[in-house]
């Protein structure tokens, strides 16, 4: 284990393992980058890492996305761009290029662009350190459907449920991470013994979208992205606190 990885390993064993979702949704986008770093200034200590999703980073310029980075970097935090990469392979390295710029550790893509990007994805990002983690189960109520589907699959000819066949495709990849929604424990369950130790399983969707925090760890999740139930909680150093013994603990 190298790379991210490793990096995520070392922050994990200190901080435990939750990593804070900052996907504000109710602040002026001039105040995004203040309200970022206080964020994690106040919750550094309870969390392994920092996620900001597309919204977010969309509205920010590079100098802002470098202050955060160095922000979170400071309070040992790895961070991670939540835009769901999925495209020519071109058009992915120069993203990769502008994420790698602003200071962030990984990035978060879509297995629905092909094995062969998605290899191309990772072996890039792994020349520069960083990290690559796939969409595998969303947790969001509709996921369901989509990762749900019956398909047929191109090589092998057998008809398989689309979350198996990104499955399939990314620890192959050598991917340093999954996303399966805490949502849904039992795929979890079955991606893990499926990858083994070859990547991590990070698992959103907890409190808010309905994720038990305890099952999803329970279940071989490596790490829980948490966003709302902290941020939008009475107090949310003291939530996160709490989620950081729980996966400490499980």
């Amino acid at each position: 284990m190298n790379g991210f990885r490793a990096r995520m390993a070392r922050a994990s064993s200190r901080k435990g393992r939750i990593i804070l979702a900052n996907d504000l949704d109710d602040v002026d986008v001039k105040s995004l980058k203040k309200k970022t770093i206080s964020n994690i200034r106040a919750l550094g200590r309870n969390v392994c890492a920092l996620k900001l999703n597309f919204h977010v980073i969309l509205p920010l310029d590079k100098g802002s996305l470098l202050a955060i980075n160095r922000s979170a970097h400071k309070e040992g935090l790895q961070t991670i761009a939540d835009i769901k990469l999925n495209d020519i392979g071109n058009t992915n390295m120069m993203a990769l290029r502008r994420l790698w710029d602003c200071g962030f550790d990984a990035v978060i893509a879509n297995p629905i662009m092909g094995p062969e990007n998605l290899a191309e994805l990772v072996t890039s990002a792994h020349r520069k350190g960083r990290g690559v983690i796939t969409l595998v189960h969303m947790s969001h109520p509709g996921a369901k459907i989509g990762y749900g589907l019956e398909i047929k699959d191109p090589r092998s000819g057998r008809t398989r449920k689309l979350h198996d066949l990104f499955l399939d495709w990314s620890y192959s990849s050598g991917v340093d991470g999954i996303v399966v929604g805490a949502t849904v424990p039992e795929i979890i369950s079955y991606a893990r013994k499926k990858v083994g130790d070859r990547c991590d399983i990070y698992s959103p969707g907890v409190g808010t979208q309905g994720g038990d925090a305890k099952a999803a760890l329970e279940a071989g999740s490596s790490y829980l992205i948490v966003g709302r139930t902290i941020l939008r909680s009475k107090n949310p150093v003291s939530t996160a606190e709490n989620l950081r013994q729980l996966s400490l603990e499980s």
